[in-house]
């Protein structure tokens, strides 16, 4: 039976609930998905307690990336066929057995790409194709810094980083996770917990700072993420998982006349041409060998809300994948 796992309201995982639903109908130009393998993300956590305003005024189902199969063509989609594998990053929907997607946002899978590889990877790794391409495109030769480097999006940076003869250092929270990390493209990794790693990094580098800095921890580390910065340095901010940085003033950036982005990966995606050209670059990378997906751990979807404390707690590593 399908089903999808359900919230009523903002607020803890005890929210979520297992809701047998029918295999919806697509709509003209959608496509209807048997999902096969389903990613966890921090933005889950987000809409799930309500940081992010829920986009609509009934029961939510969250969830931003899948794979699956196509089960149904919705009314004017030529450019897909029933019993194609594909695979998505798309706002909500995503925590069910069987649902709708617009067609345009439906990727076709190379054989090469399995598909809990590649419900681990669309989001993240499309998020680091922007970052690092987009957000601020790194040179050869550059040192930057990107935080949570043990995470699913700082595994694949650390990769594709060094990929482009970028010197990465990352941050992380423990020596095991530091460890990860550092098998994953990072010239040095500073473990968080014990080290200050403004000091560090400035000693790494000389006193000079870095060129840029990408991070998603927010709160905990946004304002000491200037401070290694370099003259007309970049801080690309793209997510929030301590909270909200409440302190943070433009006049902070006056220190060096630094640059300050705020990116979201569905403005980028919901570009086809964007979006198919980015997936290509990087099932290619992951076909060659160079981009490896490190799938950290696994839940069943109905196990869900565990797999939420497991991540707000930053108990796992690389990415997650949910199951049917």
């Amino acid at each position: 039976m399908a089903y999808a796992m359900m919230l009523a309201a903002p607020g803890g995982v005890e929210n979520f609930r297992r809701v047998e639903i029918a295999p919806p109908e697509p709509g003209p130009g959608e496509v209807m998905i048997r999902q096969t393998a389903i990613g966890l993300n921090f933005i889950d956590v987000y809409f799930r307690t309500g940081t992010y305003p829920w986009p609509v005024a009934r029961d939510l189902v969250t969830g931003s990336e899948g794979a699956g199969v196509i089960e149904a063509l919705g009314e004017g989609v030529e450019h897909l066929t029933i019993g194609q594998r594909v695979a998505y990053t798309f706002p909500g929907g995503a925590y069910a057995s069987h649902r709708t997607l617009p067609a345009e946002q439906a990727v076709p899978l190379p054989d090469v790409i399995t598909d809990d590889i590649a419900a681990a990877v669309m989001l993240k790794g499309l998020t680091t194709h922007y970052l690092i391409h987009h957000s601020y495109p790194a040179s050869p030769g550059e040192t930057v810094l990107f935080h949570a480097a043990a995470g699913g999006v700082g595994l694949l940076a650390g990769q594709w980083l060094s990929a482009r003869g970028v010197k990465a250092l990352g941050t992380a929270g423990g020596s095991a996770k530091c460890a990860l990390a550092a098998e994953h493209g990072y010239a040095h990794v500073i473990d968080y917990r014990a080290q200050d790693f403004v000091r560090e990094v400035m000693e790494l580098t000389e006193g000079r700072g870095v060129a840029a800095v990408y991070d998603s921890v927010g709160k905990d580390t946004l304002l000491q993420s200037l401070e290694v910065l370099q003259t007309f340095g970049t801080l690309v901010a793209f997510g929030q998982s301590s909270g909200m940085c409440e302190e943070f003033r433009i006049s902070h950036l006056a220190r060096a006349s630094l640059r300050l982005t705020r990116p979201t990966l569905f403005h980028h995606s919901r570009n086809r041409d964007w979006l198919l050209k980015a997936s290509a670059d990087m099932f290619s990378l992951i076909a060659s060998g160079r981009l490896k997906i490190e799938i950290g751990q696994s839940f069943a979807l109905a196990e869900v809300g565990q797999a939420h404390v497991a991540l707000e707690a930053r108990e796992t590593s690389g990415s997650t994948v949910l199951l049917p």
